[in-house]
Order: structure tokens, then sequence, then C-alpha cells
């Protein structure tokens, strides 16, 4: 029996080639004959059967028997094709910890959109706490509607981490300090070497776009 990556794989192959992508986009939208199709992409029949069959054997595509004209068939998507090619699920973890040198910028930023984005329990630390969280972390998280305390002092890594966490850097330099004790790591340019409001808007929008895609592999264990 195939396997999940083998099937993968063998789409991945199989849409190796701009003529079958451009067929799929077709596909996307709706069923077509192939008749339909060689006119959409003025190709010729016999290319198109070729073009067919390769997506046929992946298992991309099916074909359903016109109920007016039983000489005519319609090919169109296997429904799971597009949950086919995204990578595996992920089982929750306990709590995600978000990891920073001085957890007073990006891993509070990433608390922060975690919470408005997941269930699972989350919480921030640094290796090397500053003194208060970075004011103009407070103020992006603002103007996109989330809220960093900024009465909660920066944290130390030792103080935070616990059994069952899921640790994310989000800085290199807290990464390269763990020596791999974390266990993913997301490179996020530091803001506060810039300073300016674009600059901290910017890792917000990189952080909401890694934490909605990790959170969306998330499922019940």
């Amino acid at each position: 029996m195939m396997t999940d990556l083998e099937r993968r794989a063998g789409i991945f192959a199989a849409l190796a080639d701009q003529t079958r992508l451009r067929i799929v986009d077709l596909l996307t939208l709706g069923d077509l004959s192939s008749s339909e199709i060689g006119t959409a992409l003025d190709l010729r029949s016999n290319l198109i059967a070729h073009h067919l069959g390769v997506l046929e054997s992946a298992q991309i595509i099916a074909r359903t028997r016109s109920e007016f004209d039983r000489r005519r068939s319609y090919i169109g998507l296997r429904p799971e094709v597009f949950t086919t090619l995204a990578p595996p699920s992920v089982a929750p973890p306990r709590r995600v910890l978000f990891v920073c040198t001085a957890n007073s910028a990006r891993s509070q930023l990433a608390e922060a959109i975690w919470r408005d984005t997941s269930p699972v329990a989350v919480a921030s630390a640094g290796t090397r706490p500053a003194e208060m969280v970075n004011p103009e972390a407070t103020a992006a998280a603002a103007r996109h509607g989330l809220v960093i305390d900024g009465d909660r002092p920066p944290r130390h890594l030792d103080d935070v981490l616990a059994e069952g966490d899921l640790v994310i850097t989000v800085c290199d330099d807290a990464h390269e300090r763990l020596h791999h004790r974390d266990d993913l790591h997301w490179s996020i340019r530091d803001p506060a070497r810039i300073g300016t409001a674009a600059a901290f808007d910017a890792t917000f929008d990189a952080l909401v776009q890694r934490i909605r895609a990790f959170s969306s592999r998330l499922v019940a264990a």
C-alpha cells in the first residue's frame, strides 16, 4: 500500500510540469471534458490525453460519465488532493514557549499573537532577559488589537520552562546559545535593531504568518 509520503511525492512529481499545472488550475474552478480542456489551453488531443493520464495515475483527477451524453466524461480534481499535499498534522503540546534573547519584543509579540490564535497554552521567556518590555513591541501589539502585559517583567527561560513545553526560539542568538535544546527555530529579525514602528510591524507580520501556519497543523492527539 502506498504511504502518505509516497502519495505526496507522486503528486508533486506529476505537477512538475507547466501544462499539468495549468490543467489543475482550470479544474479548481470546475469539471471539464478533455475536449474543453484542449480548447481552453489550445492543446492537441494527444497531448491532453498524455497529461490527463499522468494526473490520473497520480490520483489527482477522477473521471465521471456524463448523465446526459454517456459518450462524454468529465474530469475533476479528487477532493482530497490538496489536503494530501499538506504536510502531516502535529499533536498539540501542553504549552508553547516562545524564547528570544531579552524576552522584550519578539517572544512577547509571539506570545500575544499565539494567545489570540490558538487555544493551546502559551508563555514566553528569554535567555538574557531585559529589565522591561520594549515599548515599541507593546505599541505594535496594540496597533493590531492585541495586548502585551507591560507590568510583567521579562523572564528567564529557566524560570518558565516546564515539562511538556514546546520551545520555539524566535531569534538566532537564543537558538544558537541553547545548542538545540529548543524544539523549533524561527529566524525572525530583531526589530529593536532598527527601532522604528515599521520594523516592529514587519516582525509582527512575520510572526503572524509563522504562527498561523504552525497552529493550523495542530490536531487533537
